[in-house]
Order: structure tokens, then sequence, then C-alpha cells
């Protein structure tokens, strides 16, 4: 049996989106993106959400639209895809990394201690599905001590007036917390639509804006999307009408918009989102039917008193190894004909930040989760037969281990 890890949830109403975009004539961001942004805002209930053609692009022009540079700080978890702190990194700025904690979201104790002066941006990021302890978190940027420690230096942060919170959605749209949807817990969210995400338009992302008052999200949307589109004032559907070929640029932007085409494949997806999301939950309640009956397995949370996931991985660990015996039970598990993954290698460990001087011995907690966790296949496909065959695998790879 060969099952894929993660593969994209392709129906033929999908393809009539698609092909129905390709007719029309217009492919680049246009009526499409338009109507995955309203989809994303009535499923999340943010007030506005703005089309880009990645998490990474999206992450970088709201920092910038914030005023993030050279000098600046911005926190986040040590446990997370280089895209995080990359991210930063191309602002000029400082990623500034701490723990996390044993359910791989950020420490929100580790994060308070971390804000200095310098800090313009905390940026948790959500788990495999599970949204961050943003309770807490806005809490601590609401803090009268903390606000006293801001220093703004742009309109956008004195117009704040304390640390703005960025959620790093990538993995968590659907998921909930005390029944706020992800995208509406924090000052923005961005989701990625990447190809193995729950929602995918191949390469993209949508930023849900939240801000408080004095914010208008309407009036910081339409900013948002000149950011995304060069400063340009008209977009490329808007040029190409009769007599609107004139056009200015008003500042340095990006050139980050998602087009039609990916916008598609999107609407078709998030518009099966419920029944998907149903389909998920099924593969990992049977995940943790089996595995919490075993003592040597660890299983995700998949729900607490507070938080509900979205399922997006299955992020199982096992008790009593190590890294070497983790890849070991890894390579068998693939010898069988199943895809696996690790979530993630933590950043202290990749070159591009031991070069920058991050030590993983500072982040205990995110490497004793990394050395023993394994990314099991989740998605809406895969058969009961599957998934017990899965199951016995991963059983029989751990017993090979003894």
């Amino acid at each position: 049996m060969k099952i894929p890890f993660s593969p994209p949830f392709v129906n033929e109403e999908i393809i009539a989106e698609v092909v129905d975009t390709l007719k029309s004539g217009w492919i680049t961001t246009g009526p499409k993106v338009k109507a995955l942004e309203q989809e994303v805002v009535e499923l999340t209930g943010c007030p506005e959400a703005l089309g880009v053609n990645s998490w990474t692009s999206g992450a970088i022009l709201v920092m910038k639209w914030f005023g993030v540079g050279p000098g600046d700080e911005v926190i986040i978890p040590a446990y997370t895809y280089s895209a995080t702190a990359l991210s930063v990194l191309h602002c000029g700025a400082i990623p500034v990394m701490v723990d996390v904690l044993d359910d791989f979201t950020i420490d929100p104790i580790k994060l308070k201690l971390a804000i200095t002066r310098n800090t313009k941006v905390v940026m948790p990021v959500d788990f495999a599905g599970l949204m961050c302890h943003y309770e807490e978190i806005n809490a601590i940027v609401q803090d009268a001590d903390i606000i006293k420690l801001f220093c703004p230096n742009s309109e956008a942060q004195t117009k704040l007036g304390r640390i703005l919170v960025l959620s790093d959605a990538a993995h968590s749209i659907g998921a909930s917390l005390n029944g706020i949807q992800s995208g509406k817990a924090t000052d923005v969210t961005i989701f990625s639509f990447h190809a193995v995400k729950n929602v995918t338009t191949a390469e993209g992302g949508i930023i849900c804006i939240n801000l408080p008052d004095p914010f208008d999200n309407s009036d910081e949307y339409k900013l948002m999307r000149l950011w995304s589109l060069n400063g340009q004032t008209k977009d490329a559907f808007t040029k190409s009408q009769a007599g609107g070929w004139r056009y200015d640029i008003l500042f340095a932007g990006l050139k980050v918009n998602m087009p039609d085409l990916c916008a598609a494949l999107g609407l078709g997806q998030i518009r099966l989102y419920a029944s998907l999301m149903a389909d998920r939950a099924r593969v990992a309640k049977s995940y943790e039917d089996f595995f919490s009956l075993k003592a040597w397995a660890k299983c995700p949370v998949l729900k607490d008193e507070r938080r509900i996931s979205c399922n997006h991985l299955y992020a199982l660990r096992i008790h009593g190894i190590g890294e070497l015996q983790r890849d070991e039970m890894i390579e068998f598990i693939t010898g069988k004909g199943i895809a696996v993954n690790v979530h993630f290698i933590p950043m202290p460990m990749l070159t591009v930040f031991k070069n920058l001087g991050y030590k993983m011995t500072d982040y205990p907690i995110a490497y004793a989760n990394y050395a023993v966790e394994i990314s099991l296949p989740i998605y809406p496909q895969l058969s009961d037969d599957q998934v017990k065959y899965i199951c016995d695998v991963v059983d029989l790879a751990y017993q090979s281990l003894t």
C-alpha cells in the first residue's frame, strides 16, 4: 500500500472553478481573489481579508506596513518553519527566538521576558491546527508596564500604541479558541494556502485584518492592497477597463498579489471546508483511539477546555526514545510505503540561524519535542483501511526498536 503524506484535495467542483477562470479571459488578480477574500471573512468573522501570493510575503507586507525595520525586534518561537524568522530578516529586523510549551506553541512567560524597548511585533505560531494561548499573549502586550516600554517609530505604531500581535496561522484556518475563529484572535492573522495546507491555492496566503480602534480596517485593507501591488493606485483588472489606463505609484511597495487562477482553486476548496474539516477530524480521532492505548505514544492536543484544532497535522510523539531512534522508525514506516514527515527542524539547528548565533541548547523544550516527533498523514481522502494500516505500521516500527 502506497500512502502519500499530503496530496491536495481536488474534485470536479474545484476543477470547474479553475476552468471557469481560464475561460473567463482573466487569470491574475480580479474577481476570484475578491470572492476568496470574502469567503475568509465569512469563515473567520474578521473585518477584512487580503489575498497574497504566500504566507511569507504576507508577513513581510504587514511588518513593512507597521514600520518594522533595522534595529527592531520581533519575538517568535524557535520551533517553527524558517519562513517565520526569514520574513523578519527580510525587513532588516531581528528575530528574537523563545522556547515553546509541551503543546508546541510559544511559551507566553518566555515571550514576556523577551520583550525590550526594541520589540515591535510578537509573532506566535499556531501548530498543527492548534491555536496559541492568545488570551495570555494579548494580555501581555496590553499590560501597562509593557506599553510603557513601547517606542513607536512609524505612524501605524503610534496609532496602535503597543506591540502588534501578528499570528502565524499557517496551520490553523478553521481552528478556534473560546469560540473565536483563527483569523479574529489577534490584531493581524496570516493563513498559508500552500499546496499542503487544509485550504490551498497551490501557493498563496490570506492576511486577516482585525485591528482595534482607532484603525479603520477597511482603510487598512486598501492600504495593504496597495502594498501588495507595488504601491500602485490601480490593479491590473481596473487598468484593463476602458479608459482605466492612468495610475500612480504612491510608495515603494511590493509585488505579492494573489492571481485569480490560484484563488479559484482556493474558492473551490473553502466552499467545501466544513466537510473537509469533518474528514480530517475523523482521521485524527481514529489515530487518537489507537495511539492513546499505547504507553509509548503521546498524542497531540486535538481539543482542550479552550481550543479546538483544525487537524492540519497529526504530530505523534514517542516516549522514551531519542532522535536517532525516531529516524529509525521513520525509515521503517517509509519502507512500508507510508510517507511521513517531521514538523519542524527547530530553526537554531539550521545553518543560516546557527551562523547568526542562535544555539539549540537555549530552547530545550523545542528540541525535546522535535527529537521524538513524527507527523502522520492526515487528509480527507484517507480511507479507514488506510488509517488502520498506518496505525499498525507505526506500532510495528516502534516494536522493531525493542
